[in-house]
């Protein structure tokens, strides 16, 4: 069956994410123990990621778990950002905002409260695909395969007529497993030529 969409994810693909930086920055500050940021702040991060709090309940936790005034929760916050965000991948978005309009595009991404605006202010990455799916909208994440089927009820799909272009192994075993073409991300020239080639391939099936 023909491919007919091609979906991205975000952080490590089409952003350059560095390596975590902003928690031991922030502990070492803070006289903690690593690892201790993220293990308080467990339940913050976690209904971030999926909806279940507000960017505004985001920062009254973390002040009221960390002890951290108003300052230091928004310079908190700023690093987090600034390491979520990454620099542009440029080659990679540029190749993916050429596929439109012979194929339809969409962004998978485990995200975070306020991402959308982040990453549009940043990259505008709205203006270059049909849609994008974020699991703090929706309230799942990759790998819940649930994710994968409202992708392609969005597309108006069948899996095997879809690509899915991730860095993280599980997200690509969960898309596979759906009947998505899951393709797993290394680097650009690699991505790219996998993508053509499944293309190609399912042409002929």
């Amino acid at each position: 069956m023909a491919i007919k969409a091609i979906v991205f994810d975000i952080g490590g693909v089409l952003e350059i994410v560095p390596p975590f930086w902003v928690t031991s920055k922030w502990e070492t500050q803070l006289g903690l123990q690593p690892g201790e940021i993220d293990k308080r702040l467990h339940d913050i991060w976690k209904g971030g990621s999926i909806g279940t709090i507000t960017e505004e309940d985001v920062h009254r936790g973390i002040g009221e778990i960390m002890g951290m005034s108003e300052e230091q929760v928004n310079a908190f916050m700023d690093d987090i950002w600034k390491e979520y965000l990454g620099t542009p991948n440029i080659e990679l978005i540029d190749y993916f905002a050429s596929l439109r309009p012979k194929y339809q595009t969409a962004i998978l991404s485990n995200s975070f409260v306020g991402a959308r605006r982040k990453e549009q202010e940043a990259y505008q990455f709205e203006d270059k695909c049909d849609f994008i799916l974020y699991s703090h909208e929706v309230g799942m994440q990759k790998p819940d395969p649930r994710i994968y089927a409202l992708t392609c009820e969005r597309l108006g799909l069948q899996p095997s007529e879809v690509i899915f272009l991730d860095d993280r192994e599980g997200a690509i075993s969960a898309a596979n497993e759906y009947g998505i073409h899951g393709i797993l991300f290394k680097d650009n020239s690699q991505a790219i030529a996998d993508i053509e080639a499944c293309i190609q391939a399912a042409q002929h099936e």
